[in-house]
């Protein structure tokens, strides 16, 4: 194995919550007098903590959104993952090769603690990350794409950023990755692969990531 430390980020890597949570985020805006598209929320703010959906729509609007916007938000996200959320095709491989050969893995998300949580109890994946594995944006001042989120994992970790490589399917999470000093593998399932072309190596099978990383 080349690196000492396989950093994941959580939402459309290890769980398939970009489809639920993007269709909800834009319902919700469009609800609120923002009109939203599936494909405007996977643009704009895929991979990218909630402050940014505030940020974005300031900026655009003038308009702050509701206090209790994350709230109900979340709220309806958690529902639905209830309801419909599936770990990532291939990703319990992965993780048991990972397991089995020793290399230490963790989660860097972009979401809260909460939202993590929820899908690794949904989806089974929680035998595989206790909370000393798990961090957040809500961990560090500024999210993705600034580095502070993977660097603080790789320094909770006790391993150096050079050492380390991050999984992530959106643009704004390779653009983290690259700041941190971090080599990054692309996931592009969801995301083009020219939107992710600063990644060391894109892949497009969740099966094929125990090989590339040897």
């Amino acid at each position: 194995m080349r690196y000492d430390l396989v950093i994941f980020d959580n939402d459309g890597v290890l769980v398939d919550s970009e489809p639920i949570s993007n269709r909800l985020l834009a319902a919700y805006l469009t609800e609120l007098g923002h009109p939203t598209t599936y494909e405007d929320s996977i643009r704009d703010y895929m991979g990218s903590a909630m402050h940014r959906v505030h940020d974005l729509v300031l900026e655009r609007t003038g308009q702050r959104l509701p206090d209790d916007f994350d709230d109900v938000f979340h709220a309806r996200v958690f529902a639905a993952f209830e309801r419909e959320l599936k770990p990532v095709t291939g990703v319990d491989n992965v993780l048991e090769k990972l397991a089995a050969d020793g290399v230490p893995f963790c989660v860097a998300s972009s979401g809260s603690h909460d939202r993590i949580r929820v899908g690794h109890r949904t989806t089974g994946l929680d035998r595989w990350f206790d909370d000393d594995h798990l961090f957040s944006s809500q961990d560090v001042g500024r999210g993705k794409p600034a580095p502070d989120l993977f660097l603080y994992a790789a320094e909770r970790m006790g391993i150096a950023p050079q050492r380390c490589v991050v999984v992530e399917d959106s643009p704004l999470g390779v653009q983290a990755a690259v700041a941190a000093g971090m080599d990054v593998y692309g996931f592009t399932a969801m995301t083009p692969a020219d939107r992710l072309s600063g990644a060391t190596q894109l892949f497009s099978a969740m099966g094929e990531l125990a090989d590339l990383l040897v």
